[in-house]
């Protein structure tokens, strides 16, 4: 498991990513269950996440609509397969509209990015 921390702040949300090796929803909820082990993820409002297992997408939104089709199509476009990304925010108190996608975005490139 890959984590970057506080890779992007915004009207007090912070935002990390994580990602790792993984091949099957099962998989794909051991993975969100060991990440979770630290209670700093626990807390977290949202841990998004999308996942290419073979040809079948799996996305969970975790309550951030619309975040796990972001980075499953980001997922699509670098032809990832079998490896899970959770872009993880703890919410600042301010609504973010359209940007807290682009910051999903932001995190999915930043692990692609720096992952090796």
């Amino acid at each position: 498991m890959i984590t970057f921390e506080n890779i992007i702040s915004d009207r007090g949300s912070k935002y990390a990513v994580s990602g790792g090796g993984c091949d099957s929803a099962d998989e794909a909820k051991a993975f969100i269950k060991t990440l979770c082990k630290s209670k700093k993820f626990a807390k977290a409002t949202h841990n998004t996440w999308g996942l290419l297992a073979g040809d079948t997408p799996i996305k969970n939104d975790d309550g951030e609509s619309g975040a796990g089709m972001v980075i499953l199509r980001m997922l699509e476009r670098e032809d990832l397969r079998d490896h899970i990304i959770v872009v993880t925010r703890w919410y600042g108190g301010k609504h973010l509209g359209g940007d807290r996608f682009r910051h999903v975005q932001d995190a999915v490139r930043y692990y692609l990015d720096h992952r090796s």
